[in-house]
């Protein structure tokens, strides 16, 4: 991976993590001894989750490369997804329902705001 996407994917967790605790009260939760960096987001009053942050493969997005890459999957509107997965920077969920989820590299091609936004839509419909 090279430094300039480490350090915006970096950038971005910290301002997801910072975003959800300022809005809503979640802390990241490190679920997985085996992958500790995968980071989940909760709902406070039922812990169902809203956002699941990680590290994969790219040839796990259906990429030809297998370089480690930050992704967040997210929940979301059947008919955005269909949408959203012809931009740069999207993709079918990873592990995930591909129908209600989605995931979103933390690389820079996706801005920020748009993030917040779509955690925002998963917060709702996760509820």
């Amino acid at each position: 991976m090279i430094r300039g996407s480490e350090d915006t994917a970096e950038r971005y967790k910290q301002d997801i993590f910072k975003y959800a605790k300022q809005k809503y009260d979640a802390e990241p939760d490190y679920p997985w001894v085996k992958s500790p960096e995968s980071a989940v987001l909760r709902h406070k009053d039922n812990a169902k989750w809203f956002a699941l942050l990680m590290t994969v493969a790219k040839t796990s997005l259906g990429l030809n490369n297998s370089e480690i890459v930050n992704i967040i999957n997210v929940k979301c509107d059947p008919v955005l997804i269909g949408s959203l997965i012809k931009e740069k920077g999207y993709f079918p969920a990873y592990h995930m329902n591909k129908e209600h989820w989605i995931t979103v590299l933390l690389d820079g091609s996706v801005s920020i705001d748009e993030l917040y936004n779509l955690i925002d839509l998963s917060y709702d419909l996760s509820k």
